[in-house]
Order: structure tokens, then sequence, then C-alpha cells
């Protein structure tokens, strides 16, 4: 029965990181460049790397974008544009003016207004550019007829109003002014015709950026090494544009490349499927580790796609360095090499330069890993970040010196682009908090701080429960010790010894270690007593939570007495009831057992370090007797069945207990006392 359950969740973890693997492939494909893209990478400024490019057709010289934009500003700032005059103007604004009788001051005003309109009058707007000197000439059509004009004469109605109140000194001509209400009535005579002014504006614009001549078939668009100008960038897009055109009637089809794009990135995660499968089996066998994996090379492929697309060689501040720090981080370096290798190839095929890209980021996480061996403290993150920088300026002027042979091409925007990845891999600090809390795992470093004595619940149990604080920080160096001989983390261990008994803070006189002579278990009955000891489990799950530890950690609380039984308060009321049936249920521990090779470490540890304290001699062969007896009871009830520990481990475990515990209760040498001198006989040092 426990076989086929096995084989059924088997199965159906296999079939959870093939779909996870599959899912992983179909959305990198998706957001790869789709296949109608180009086939070449390339940078303008930056060298050609390719083969020397013919023509296999004719190919029209497009001016190249640098032209293009010399000419929108060029024509921007000498662009004279189009006005059209109205020679009927001044009659409509004379019809306007009011008539008395018995004066001549229409007709003299008229007169004046008539010699102004002579000369031009434009709008507000139109003669604020004139005065600004931005528009020292425009074009006139007049019937048809264009021709250009000095804009220096020009005046507008404002200036026309202003000036005839400033002159006129007669008064009945001022008076009749002033009624005339020349600001309501003056009108342009010369008009902005902005249909023909974009007309022209056009025209030159296309004259300016025509074609420059056509590059023919067989000549040479590029050769290999050249430095991309502005025109070859030009010149190479419309080659593509070309032949992309050229292959789509040929029939190409697009969803072969699709295939092609699906098998690449499949063949590379096999590769690190195998790997994992082959080689760490800690990985493989945990789905949620095996899908957070995939979940990192995904999502940090599609931010540097995300980058790429939207900054120029963008790629190269993605910070790809945090993924094998987070895999180094909660796993282990060879792993953080690989999975970076396999993402780094992924994103090889969307650069400009292969090559570089994979020397760059390949030399930089190895230095990542490299300097985060061993992971204690958080700020070591930073020291790495400028590792990978220093990392990032070398091997970048390393493929300079060996693409070009020169410091020439070297550019400072790509340096600032590689501090500024350096600089963001520090992220990887805050990522590993996030990580903890959504996948469950932990880090090194947390427990590192986990397992300072000055933690506040640790300090607790230290004042409230110093007997228990003790055995916890003696089973913590037993069981670190032992799993560091079979290759368990270590860490962990330690720090889920030093957590386990917690929950006792709740009863601390309940339990041996900190009892002064009196015990209150006297005074309880059997059943009673195991309910309390029994609780410290589930006492110390509820501190546990309280105190935010990790799911690891309580893991060590939950299971390092597994489904045991309280066998003292329960053989005591076996001999107080001889003819009853015994339900042990109210003497067992929740459980479940040991589920882990550290958990059973633990239990083994906690066991042995409480019986030692029972020895009356502590002789090499007490304690190597003591340690096989209370290690293989609990094999003998099955209590690591459920955990990964392999037989050939427990040989370790014992060995590591057996030597350990010498050196604690190895007799000393016992001085004799001082000999008695006569009163007058006294003792000196000579």
């Amino acid at each position: 029965m426990h076989k086929q359950i096995f084989e059924k969740l088997s199965k159906r973890a296999v079939l959870a990181r093939l779909l996870t693997c599959v899912i992983a492939a179909l959305v990198i494909t998706y957001f790869y460049p789709h296949p109608e893209s180009s086939h070449y990478n390339y940078e303008q400024n930056r060298p050609w790397n390719y083969a020397k490019l013919i023509a296999p057709f004719d190919i029209p010289i497009h001016a190249d974008s640098t032209t293009i934009l010399a000419a929108k500003d060029s024509l921007e700032a000498h662009f004279v544009p189009v006005y059209e005059i109205n020679q009927l103007m001044i009659d409509s604004v004379v019809d306007c003016l009011p008539h008395i009788q018995g004066t001549n001051y229409r007709n003299e005003l008229a007169a004046r207004l008539r010699k102004i309109y002579s000369s031009g009058v434009v709008d507000g707007q139109t003669r604020e550019k004139i005065v600004e000197g931005t528009l020292p000439k425009v074009r006139i059509l007049d019937k048809n007829i264009l021709s250009e004009m000095s804009t220096s004469h020009f005046t507008s109605a404002r200036d026309i109003y202003l000036k005839f109140d400033s002159t006129i000194t007669d008064p009945g001509l001022n008076q009749y002014f002033k009624s005339a209400n020349l600001q309501n009535i003056l009108r342009p005579n010369i008009i902005y015709n902005d249909a023909e002014s974009r007309r022209h504006y056009d025209y030159d614009y296309l004259t300016l950026t025509a074609d420059r001549g056509v590059i023919q078939q067989g000549q040479t668009i590029i050769d290999k090494g050249t430095i991309i100008s502005p025109q070859d960038f030009t010149n190479l897009r419309t080659y593509e544009r070309m032949l992309e055109a050229s292959v789509t009637k040929a029939g190409k089809s697009d969803w072969l490349m699709l295939l092609g794009q699906f098998v690449y990135v499949v063949m590379l995660i096999a590769v690190l499927y195998g790997y994992m499968m082959l080689y760490n089996r800690r990985i493989y066998n945990d789905v949620r580790a095996f899908s957070f994996i995939m979940l990192l090379i995904t999502v940090f492929f599609l931010i540097a796609l995300a980058l790429n697309t939207f900054v120029g060689a963008g790629i190269y501040i993605a910070p790809l360095t945090i993924v094998p720090v987070l895999v180094l981080v909660f796993f282990d370096g060879r792993t953080a090499l690989m999975v970076s290798g396999v993402l780094t190839l992924i994103c090889a095929a969307i650069t400009s330069f292969p090559l570089e890209f994979i020397f760059l980021q390949l030399s930089a996480s190895a230095v990542a890993v490299y300097s985060l061996r061993k992971l204690n403290q958080r700020s070591e993150l930073l020291r790495t970040a400028g590792f990978v920088a220093a990392t990032y300026l070398v091997a970048y002027i390393a493929l300079e010196l060996l693409m070009n042979g020169t410091l020439e091409g070297f550019a400072w925007r790509m340096v600032v682009y590689l501090i500024v990845n350096a600089a963001l891999s520090s992220m990887a600090y805050v990522l590993m908090s996030a990580v903890e809390r959504a996948f469950g795992f932990i880090s090194e470093v947390t427990l590192v701080e986990l397992a300072d004595t000055n933690n506040p619940l640790l300090r607790k149990l230290n004042d409230e429960c110093p007997g228990t604080f003790q055995h916890s920080l003696s089973v913590s160096n037993l069981a670190a010790d032992a799993a560091k001989r079979i290759g368990a983390n270590e860490q962990l261990v330690r720090a889920g010894a030093l957590y386990h008994d917690v929950g006792k803070l709740s009863n601390p006189a309940f339990f041996t270690e900190n009892q002064h002579g009196v015990n209150p278990h006297d005074a309880l009955q059997p059943e009673q007593s195991a309910r309390i000891v029994v609780n410290h489990v589930i006492d110390g799950l509820r501190r546990a939570d309280k105190a935010g530890l990790p799911s690891v950690i309580k893991d060590f609380i939950r299971e390092h007495h597994g489904r045991g039984k309280a066998k003292y308060f329960y053989y005591t009321y076996c001999k107080l009831h001889p003819d009853e049936t015994v339900d042990p249920a109210p003497f067992s521990y929740p459980g479940p057992n040991p589920r882990t090779r550290e958990t059973a470490v633990l239990m083994m540890a906690d066991a042995v370090e409480a019986a030692s304290r029972s020895l009356k001699e502590h002789t090499p062969q007490a304690i190597t007797d003591l340690v096989n007896k209370i290690i293989d009871g609990q094999i003998a009830e099955g209590m690591f069945d459920e955990s990964p520990l392999e037989f050939r481990d427990v040989p370790v475990i014992k060995e590591a207990f057996i030597k350990r515990l010498k050196t604690i209760y190895h007799s000393r040498i016992v001085y004799p006392d001082a000999p008695k001198m006569p009163a007058n006989q006294s003792v000196t040092n000579k």
C-alpha cells in the first residue's frame, strides 16, 4: 500500500517538473524575437562581426538617421513659410471707417492706412517672430506667383493703432481716430497659408532626405570588422527589409523558425533538468525548489528582453548575476553556475554580440559565486557587487582588445551599463527575504541570524529555562557535528536545535533539566504529566508562529519527538493499570516523524544528549553503548522511515556523537592537596 502511494506521488512529481519545464520553454519562446526579425545582431558604432556582406540585389541608399535628423533641424531653422497677400483687405478696412459730414478726417485717416497697408500688415504672432529675429523673410503667394520678401517693413494692427495714437496731433483728427474704433476693424493683409507652407516643407524635406544612390547587386554592403556608421546601419536595415520581403514571397515557414527556437530553449532546459536529476537530487526531488529555479530563469529572461527592447543595448543593464546569487544562497554553488550558464545561453540569442555577452555574463557569475562561497552577512552582497563590477570592466577591456586590437572603440556608455548592472545585483538582498517568504526557503544568512543567542526568544529561554537552554546548546553542537560529517545542512541543524524545545517555556518546572529538588509530576497522574510534556511541542509551534520563525525551523520543533511516546509516564500508567488495555494516544507526541536528514539527526542528538546526563559513569564503553542503544531503538521503532537518511549515515552519526560525548565527559586529573608545612617554614619561589 505504502509502495503504491509512493509511486503515485513520484509520478505526480515527475509530471509537475516536466509541466514546469514546458511552461517555461513556451513562455520564453513566445517572447523570443519573432522569426521575421533580423538574423544579424549588430549595433551602430560597433564592428561588423560577420563575414563580408555582398548585396544579392540592388539596394537603394536611403538617408541615414543622422542625416535625416540634421536635415530636419536645418529645415526647422531655415524654412521660409508661405504667406498670401490680400490686396482687397485695405478696402474692407476703409469701408468700416465712420462717415462724419463736414469733415475730411475720414479721407485723411484712410490715406494713412493705405500707405501703411502697402508695406504689409501681419498678425500679432507673426510680428513677434519678426521682432525676435526668427522670421527675417517670407514667401508671398500673389496670383499664383511665389516670391520671397523681407519682413523688416511689416507691421501689425496693434502697431498701427499705437502709432496713430502717439503721432496724431490734430485734435479733430485725434477725436475721429478714437471714435473710429480701429482696434476692432484692422485686419492683416498678409496672411499665413498653412496648406502651402506644409506642401513646401514636405517638398524641401524629401529633397534633403532623398536616396543617395544604389548599392548594385554584387557590391559590398559592409566588410568584416568595419565600424558600423549611421549610413551603414541604415543600409543594413534596408537590406534586411528587402530580404524579408523576398523570403516571404518565397514561402519561408515562420512556424519552422518558431519550432527551432522552441527546440533550442527546450534543449538548454533539458540540460539543466538532467544535471539536477543526476547531480542534485535535493532540488530535483523538491518540486517547489525545481519550480523556483524555472521561474527565476523565465522572469530574468523577460527582464533582460524588456531592457533590450526599450533601451539600446539594455540587456547589459539586466542584473542577471542575481540569479546565481539566489541559487547559491538557497542551494549550492555548482547549481548556481549551471543555472547561470543556461540563462546566459537563452539570453545570448537576443543580444547583438552573443560571444561578448556570454563571456561577460559567465565571468561575472563565476566571480559572484566564488565571492559568496560562505554568505554569513547580508553586507557581503555589497562586496560581491564591487567584484562583479571590476570583473565586468576587465572582461570588457579584454574583449575590446581581442576583437579590435585597440581601445579606440572603448564605449563609456557600456562601462556605465555594466556598473549599473553590478549595482543592481545587490538587490539580491531584498529578493532573498521575498523568496524566503514566498517559497519557504531559508538562507545561510538567516540561519546565522537565527542562531544568535541574543535573539529575543533564545534570550527568554536562557532567562526562564536555563537548564533547557543549556540542553539546547549541547544538542545544537552535537547535531551540527554529525550533520557536517554526513553532508547535511550543518547551519540549519544548529539553528533548529536551538529552538526545538522553546515550548518548555510554558511549563519550565515540569522538565527535569529545570528542576531543583522538587518534581511537580509527583502530585499528578501519569496521563496529566504526559499531557504537559507532550504539549511542549504544540506550545513550541505556537511560540514559533508568534516569533515569526521560518517553517523549516518549525519542522524541528514539530518532528524532534516524531510520533514517539512519553515513555516514562506511559509505562508508569501501564504498571498502575495492569489489567487495562492502554490507549497510547494520550501519551504520544503529535509528530510527524522526521522527514529530512536534518530533523532526523536532531531527534538522535536530542535523545542521546538527554540520556547521557543520566549515566552514572561516563566511560568510553558506557557512552558507546548508550549511543548505540538509543539510535538502534529509534530505528527499530521506525522513527526514520519517512526521512531520506541512509543506512551508511547511521554509523557516521554514531561515531560523531560518541567522539563528542567522550570529549565532553572525559576524565580529568585529580590535583593533590598542597602539603602542610611546619609553622616556622614558608613556601618560596626560587
